[in-house]
């Protein structure tokens, strides 16, 4: 292929996500960040790359980041004890204390640093900061067969009440990428721990984004068959939990997709984060890459 063929393609590309561009312009575009695309240092740089390259055309992404792995070494590392109920993690005084160091500190940083290399402006928040995420302890309960349901106390488990957006929209306006660690506060200033995926959609939610984007370490949500569907009603996506076709990790992704749709946010995607530049693909191409769900279908 000669240097005009590649130039030809290259314009051709361009031509192409013109349509999908305008769409976007202007637009809230909340990005969960996490799994292996924050591991590899190439899906990383890849990452930064997208993110930038969205705000310079007129995009604004908002990134909310996990950090599970990373808090689990630092408590091994300081020969804290942890364990899990439910999938999650109960979190005592000493281990929130490692959350809020690991979260709002290096890992959030790092993002930071990495975007602000690629050319973009980013600063980093935690839902002290303005208490823009506000929350309660989450209260959770198991049913058992035969008996009543168990209370499981999780320590510093939070859930989301209200995400105050004024300074999530200002940082915008002055061109700025908000990168968002997902601690909150209650009404005593006391911190919690919570889940990303929930803190995502609760900020798309609020924010009305365009977009909320879930990266995994999946193709998508898959059928029975192990095959990837591609589009989904939010009536599918409910059954398909109730039916057990979804499962595991990926049920709470897709509640909180479920819970963005039903507050007015356009479409929600889950990719899979282990696919460079997957956020400019499912973004910017008619197929995507994904899983979308819409609010009908």
């Amino acid at each position: 292929m000669t240097a005009l063929d590649k130039g030809t393609r290259v314009a051709k590309l361009l031509m192409e996500s013109l349509p999908y561009i305008r769409n976007f312009h202007g637009q809230s575009v909340v990005i969960k960040y996490g799994g292996h695309a924050m591991k590899d240092e190439a899906l990383k740089q890849a990452f930064a790359k997208s993110v930038v390259m969205l705000k310079y055309i007129g995009v604004n992404p908002v990134i909310v980041h996990g950090g599970g792995p990373q808090i689990g070494r630092l408590l091994e590392q300081l020969n804290i004890q942890c364990s899990f109920r439910e999938g999650m993690r109960v979190t005592d005084e000493a281990t929130m204390d490692v959350v809020e160091m690991v979260l709002g500190g290096k890992v959030n940083k790092e993002i930071v640093n990495l975007l602000n290399l690629h050319g973009g402006k980013a600063v980093g928040l935690s839902g002290t900061d303005g208490w823009c995420i506000r929350c309660r302890q989450l209260e959770m309960a198991v049913s058992h067969e035969n008996a009543p349901p168990e209370i499981i106390d999780l320590g510093r488990v939070g859930e989301v009440t209200h995400i105050e957006t004024s300074l999530i929209y200002s940082l915008e306006r002055e061109g700025f990428i908000p990168v968002i660690a997902p601690i909150g506060v209650d009404d005593t200033g006391r911190t919690y721990n919570i889940n990303a995926d929930s803190v995502a959609g609760a900020v798309s939610a609020a924010l009305g984004a365009k977009r909320l984007i879930l990266l995994t370490d999946v193709a998508g949500i898959l059928d029975k068959q192990g095959e990837l569907i591609s589009s989904m009603s939010m009536a599918a996506a409910a059954m398909a939990i109730g039916d057990g076709t979804v499962q595991g990790g990926m049920i709470p992704k897709v509640k909180c997709c479920l819970e963005a749709l039903d507050a007015g946010v356009e479409k929600a995607q889950i990719i899979d984060g282990r696919v460079e530049n997957s956020v400019l693909l499912e973004l910017f191409t008619q197929k995507g890459i994904g899983t979308e769900i819409v609010r009908r279908g």
